[in-house]
Order: C-alpha cells, then sequence, then structure tokens
C-alpha cells in the first residue's frame, strides 16, 4: 500500500540519511518511477525533504526533523514485541535496555496499536532452549558482545571436539548468533564459527579490526547452516540393515536375502557413530570402516562377560 511505502521511506532517510531514488526503489521492491511520485507526495504534504543533484546526491530529510511511529500497522507492532526475546538481552547484558526501549516504543503507538502489542506480551512467550538439552553457560558472554560492538581483538583459550582439544585463539568477532538457546560468534579470519559456552578463558585487548566490507552476519549465517550436513557428517558407514529399518542419510546399495539391505550412511564420527549403531541392537550390521566394527564388536564382547551369568555379582 502507498501510505505504507511512504512511512517506510521517511523511515530509511530518518535512520539512513541522504539515499538515492535506485537505493530506495531497490530497498522498497518498486520502480525508480514509483520513488519519484512518493518524493512529490511526501513534499506535498509537508514533509521536510530535499533531494540533491550530482554524483553524491540523494534525498535527504531536514536536519533535526523526526517522524513519530504512527505508521505502524497492528502485525508490525505485534511482531515487535514479540521478538524482543527477554532472556538472550539479559544475556547479553541488555535487559534494561530492552525494557526502557519497549516502553518508549509503546508510548509512541497510537492506543489501538498498544491494545494489540499488551495482548502480545501476554499471550506469547519466547523460550528458545530445546527441552532436553541443560542449559549451556556461556560465562564470558558479555565480553564477547563487548568486543562484537566495538571491533576489538579477542585472544581466547578454546575447547573443540577434535584433538588437541584446548587451543589459543585469535579471533576478530564479526557477530552473534543465538541458535536454539546456545550463543554463537561468527569470527575472522575466515570467518569461523565458535561456541561462545565452550571458551574457557579469555583476553579482551585494545586491538582494533576491520569488518569485511559488505559483510552480511544474517546472510552468511543462512549459507553456513546450508553447508553444515556437509561438515558435520565426513564419514562413511557401509551397513546391513533388518527387514523394515531405515536410517536417515543412508543410500541404498542392493537389497539381500531375507529382506535385509545393503547401505551406505554418512556418520559424524567413529565414536558418534558407535553410539547411535549400538542403540540399534541387532537391527544393523557395521561391515565398514574396520575400525568402527572392531569398536562396536570390543563393546558387544564386553557386554556378554558382562552378562553372562545369570546371577548378578553381590554388592560389595
Amino acid at each position: 500500500m502507498k501510505s505504507s511505502r511512504l512511512v517506510s521511506i521517511l523511515l530509511l532517510l530518518q535512520t539512513r540519511g541522504r539515499m538515492t531514488a535506485a537505493q530506495l526503489a531497490e530497498e522498497l521492491e518498486v520502480s525508480v518511477r514509483t520513488v519519484y511520485r512518493d518524493v512529490e507526495a511526501l513534499g506535498a504534504a509537508g514533509v521536510p525533504l530535499y533531494g540533491d543533484a550530482g554524483h553524491a546526491g540523494g534525498y535527504r530529510l531536514l536536519d533535526g526533523y523526526r517522524t513519530r511511529l504512527t505508521g505502524l500497522t497492528a502485525d508490525e507492532a505485534e511482531a515487535l514485541f514479540l521478538a524482543g526475546a527477554p532472556g538472550p538481552a539479559a544475556e547479553l547484558g541488555l535487559g534494561a535496555v530492552l525494557a526502557a526501549a519497549q516502553l518508549k516504543v509503546r508510548a509512541a503507538l497510537p492506543p489501538e496499536l498498544r491494545a494489540h502489542a499488551d495482548r502480545v506480551g501476554g499471550r506469547f512467550h519466547l523460550d528458545a532452549p530445546g527441552w532436553y538439552a541443560d542449559a549451556e553457560e556461556a560465562p564470558f558472554l558479555p565480553e564477547v558482545a563487548h568486543a562484537v560492538w566495538h571491533s576489538r581483538v579477542l585472544d581466547v583459550r578454546y575447547r573443540r571436539w577434535a584433538e588437541p582439544t584446548d587451543v589459543e585463539r585469535r579471533l576478530e568477532p564479526y557477530g552473534l548468533v543465538l541458535k536454539a538457546g546456545r550463543w554463537y560468534v561468527v569470527a575472522g579470519p575466515g570467518p569461523r564459527t565458535f561456541r561462545v559456552d565452550q571458551i574457557l578463558r579469555l583476553t579482551a585487548t585494545d586491538e582494533e579490526f576491520t569488518r569485511p566490507d559488505g559483510f552480511d552476519l544474517a546472510a552468511w549465517w543462512t549459507e553456513y547452516q546450508r553447508g553444515f550436513p556437509a561438515r558435520l557428517y565426513r564419514a562413511e558407514a557401509l551397513v546391513r540393515l533388518a527387514p523394515g529399518v531405515t536410517l536417515p542419510r543412508a543410500a541404498v546399495v542392493r537389497a539381500q536375502e531375507g529382506g535385509w539391505t545393503l547401505a551406505r550412511v554418512q556418520v559424524e564420527s567413529v565414536e558418534r557413530a558407535h553410539g547411535e549403531f549400538l542403540r540399534m541392537g541387532t537391527s544393523v550390521e557395521v561391515l565398514e570402516p574396520p575400525e568402527l566394527r572392531a569398536r562396536l564388536a570390543g563393546t558387544v564382547a564386553e557386554l556378554a562377560e558382562r552378562y553372562g551369568d545369570s546371577a548378578p555379582a553381590a554388592a560389595p
């Protein structure tokens, strides 16, 4: 709708400063001609908006001009208050800031939209972590957030899953991401992703770094998620599956006698696959890799020895 688009132009110029007609058109997904017409409409309505010609030109608002948030729709007001997750904000040390900001926005809303926002706060609560995951303690999260905001280098001792597990790293933190209740810092060089709760020691430095031009945290994270399965499942196992048994990430090679199937399965590591296949009991037989088959055989032999006697061992 045109009225919504006019408010968007005002807010864009208010927050970003001078913008060209082409930039506004790209942001609003309309034609440049439409932007010209909208700018004329704003001027006719008395909005102090000026256009500068030339290479460095564009549209801008008169210095000091501010617009109130009367252009919010009911859905936008609800989304604004629903997006304000108090738990993550508190973890970042911004709980009071978030509350103050919401109070100011609420005061600027018309009465009917204020009622919508209040209803959202009373009927929806965001709780990101899963049921069966313990809360991850991330004691260095405020320091990491400070370094992200001020573009400061961090020297950290970090615990990873591969050997050697504890390593020293120099991080240029570009941004923080909260995924399923767990905080990640995206940092250069690379960039690469690090779990904040796995930082064992942190030293904040006064060294300032420069973020790469055009780095988009949201876009980078989306692409990172797309490649996650390929990074996670780096190994492969050849297995025999009992009749009717299927596995995710499994590609059937061929059918065998008795309804069994031969399949190749992507696995994260020998250690992780050992536990996953062990839980399946006699429904699966691992043929390759040899180290995984040998490890399973050793565990089964140990269990057979432990449970071989009919009576349990007497308590001491």
